[in-house]
């Protein structure tokens, strides 16, 4: 969430930043205008709650006096009346301030390309070589489902569309993945944790899920409780309310877990494959840091998912999205998006992302500083990576002519010495 004093301060600002981000300028004129009536009205309620003070302290003079107290009684209850009445419609502007104020993406940084479509993100860097095939590369649901380890219309028989069982040395490939992603990055200093995979709405109100995104999950438990979009949540969620200590920041944490999203991408897009599912599992890093230190956390956070890409050697590019195609909480969001082969088109993989202290204020998340005032921690979230489009790019990279897929070399260990998956050793269900 934004700063209330700092749109107050400057107004004009805030409206030609957010205007890059389809922000209209009348959005913030209305969050100003509520914010001027609150402020009226609390001023209005204490006026009558010091003159309500008052008149009680006059009738119990007149009552210690023996006098007459019922013109002080009767002027306390009006003023009640009064105060209830002002209650009630400070309550309503809190409510309506609160919710604009929610519906406000964070700031850009000044280097963030201007777009208000995802056309314009900019190329920082290219990294490894493309390999050329002498026969027609494949996709990826094409090899899997020919080697009999990926099976999507078993999954669609089951649970539906764009979900999918992993069989056998494809399931293996998943896991030998996202263990390989854990033990890099906690050789990174990343310390691992097993989250809960079910949060409360406040959770996903602190990470900015809710309230823009509220009909992009899965909510089970009625409106309460969500099946998790992305580890994000629980992670940065996890020192909510709370002031970390200094001398533990930065704070580094990573984990595996299932993802659960309901509204998967454009209509039509990407219904085949493992690009984009409801249910898919990610590898997430996040970053509690101080705000002097959070843009080289950044870049430290995005070298940490290039890592996987360079070990695993998929080529692939690093991009910084656009002011409009970035996360809702993001001040700047740089993209790694692997290379598939299949599509000749570089696919996104992971998106590592500086909110600054814009969670942080809405999960009350501070450290206090050398001279003892409390600060808001700055917050950077990234995937390490998504494990299925992980794999999805493993299959087309290092697929062979005769339907075959070799194992990188790094992942060999983690497959427990298999080299390639064939036919042969791919059948999931043989006869013991």
């Amino acid at each position: 969430m934004l700063d209330i004093k700092k749109i107050r301060k400057d107004p004009d600002f805030f409206k030609q930043k957010l205007a890059t981000r389809g922000v209209k300028a009348e959005e913030i004129d209305e969050v100003l205008e509520l914010d001027a009536t609150r402020r009226e009205l609390l001023k209005q309620s204490e006026s009558l709650r010091a003159e309500r003070n008052t008149a009680s302290d006059k009738i119990g003079e007149a009552k210690k006096n023996g006098e007459d107290a019922d013109e002080a009684v009767k002027k306390v209850r009006v003023i009640n009346a009064d105060i209830k009445e002002l209650d009630e419609k400070v309550n309503a502007n809190e409510e309506e301030f609160h919710d604009k104020m929610s519906r406000l993406p964070n700031i850009p940084k000044d280097e963030v390309p201007v777009s208000l479509t995802e056309e314009g993100s900019v190329e920082l860097r290219k990294v490894g070589k493309i390999r050329k095939f002498d026969f027609e590369p494949k996709h990826h649901w094409d090899i899997g489902e020919n080697l009999g380890i990926l099976d999507f219309d078993r999954a669609h028989k089951v649970s539906g569309a764009r979900f999918v069982y992993y069989l056998g040395l494809g399931a293996q490939l998943e896991r030998a993945v996202y263990n390989f992603m854990l033990d890099e990055h906690m050789k990174d200093g990343y310390t691992e944790v097993l989250p809960p995979y079910i949060v409360k709405a406040s959770a996903m109100y602190g990470t900015g899920q809710y309230p823009k995104f509220r009909n992009s999950v899965y909510r089970v438990n009625g409106e309460d409780m969500t099946l998790i979009p992305t580890a994000e949540v629980p992670l940065t969620n996890y020192f909510s309310g709370e002031v970390i200590p200094a001398e533990l920041l930065p704070v580094y944490v990573t984990a595996l877990t299932p993802c659960y999203r309901s509204e998967a991408g454009a209509a039509g897009r990407d219904t085949r494959g493992l690009i984009r599912m409801h249910q898919f599992n990610k590898v997430e890093m996040v970053k509690y840091t101080r705000p002097e230190d959070s843009w080289d956390e950044l870049e430290k956070m995005t070298a940490n998912g290039e890592n996987i890409l360079k070990k695993l050697n998929i080529p692939y590019h690093v991009i910084t999205l656009t002011t409009s195609d970035m996360s809702f909480t993001a001040s700047m969001t740089h993209d790694i998006e692997m290379w598939m082969p299949a599509q000749n088109k570089y696919r996104e993989v992971s998106s590592c992302s500086n909110c600054l202290d814009f969670q942080a204020r809405r999960m009350h998340t501070q450290y206090r500083d050398e001279d003892g005032n409390l600060r808001y921690v700055h917050t950077l979230n990234g995937s390490g990576l998504a494990v299925g489009r992980t794999v999805a790019a493993i299959l087309e990279n290092y697929q062979n002519e005769d339907g075959s897929v070799t194992i990188p070399d790094v992942l060999v260990p983690y497959m427990h010495g298999v080299t390639k998956i064939t036919k042969e050793n791919a059948v999931p269900f043989r006869n013991k």
